[in-house]
């Protein structure tokens, strides 16, 4: 816990700062690049897909995530492309066909669960002049559900969530998630002073983020139950793998998305 207190401790404020203090194109459009392809790799990765499938995969799964943030009406283009070179590279640069689609599918699937799903937290910085406000919204949220589901969870916690996915994690934990989301959100639009967004509907998206946290944790524990490993990685001391520091909003980013169009 000290590890992990002393890294977030230096990794979030100079994320923020960067994220704060310099333009989103392209400081931000790269950072997310960055944080694609290491996902990308720590799940092609658990599942011991062969290099010689996996780097190429990566190179268009970056490209995947570009197009679908900066040219989004070429992202059915991109996904065929993307798609089609990694039927061919697995039909050509391994011989025997056995797994063949299991191998397809793991790669495909990173296409669609990291690469276009990320690409959501560009459209938010776009969305309109308080862009940067809802990423940090978005972030503060995640991270608070996140926070209050352990806390509540490992001192209040007595009855199981879903044992088969996630043991440890809790009903309490998961009410924790949601109200955390909900008085993060609050919080977080007091603080940047959000003026496009009303008490009500941010309360609103908080509840509902506080939900999708949860789910998008249960979604990475699901993989890497499947994949048999405990993290996605080791890069981070103390936190694991970039892919388990980013489970949650990668579904969370997508859901705020939606719910910003439906209340404007």
């Amino acid at each position: 816990m000290k590890k992990r207190l002393i890294v977030a401790g230096i990794v979030l404020p100079a994320l923020l700062s960067y994220i704060y203090f310099l333009p989103p194109f392209p400081y931000f459009l790269i950072l997310l690049l960055c944080v694609c392809v290491i996902a990308l790799h720590e799940l092609y990765t658990m599942y011991k897909i062969q290099a010689k499938l996996y780097i190429p995969a990566i190179a268009f799964g970056g490209v995947l995530f570009y197009v679908s943030s900066v040219y989004p009406h070429s992202l059915i283009d991109a996904v065929f492309f993307s798609v089609t070179a990694v039927l061919l590279i697995r039909l050509f640069m391994v011989g025997n066909p056995s797994g063949s689609m299991k191998d397809i599918g793991h790669l495909c699937a990173g296409f669609f669960y990291i690469s276009v799903f990320l690409s959501f937290q560009w459209f938010l910085i776009n969305y309109n002049d308080e862009g940067k406000k809802y990423i940090f919204l978005l972030y503060g949220i995640v991270w608070l559900a996140d926070s209050a589901a352990y806390y509540v969870g490992t001192y209040l916690g007595s009855h199981k969530l879903y044992t088969a996915i996630s043991p440890n994690k809790t009903i309490e934990g998961a009410v924790g998630s949601i109200i955390g989301g909900a008085l993060g959100g609050l919080l977080i639009r007091s603080i940047f002073n959000i003026e496009s967004l009303t008490i009500q509907n941010t309360f609103i998206i908080g509840t509902v983020l506080g939900v999708v946290a949860i789910l998008g944790d249960l979604t990475e524990s699901m993989v890497k139950r499947d994949a048999g490993v405990k993290d996605s990685g080791s890069i981070i001391p103390g936190h694991g793998g970039i892919l388990d520091k980013i489970d949650g909003f990668l579904i969370a980013g997508p859901v705020f998305y939606f719910l910003l169009r439906w209340i404007n």
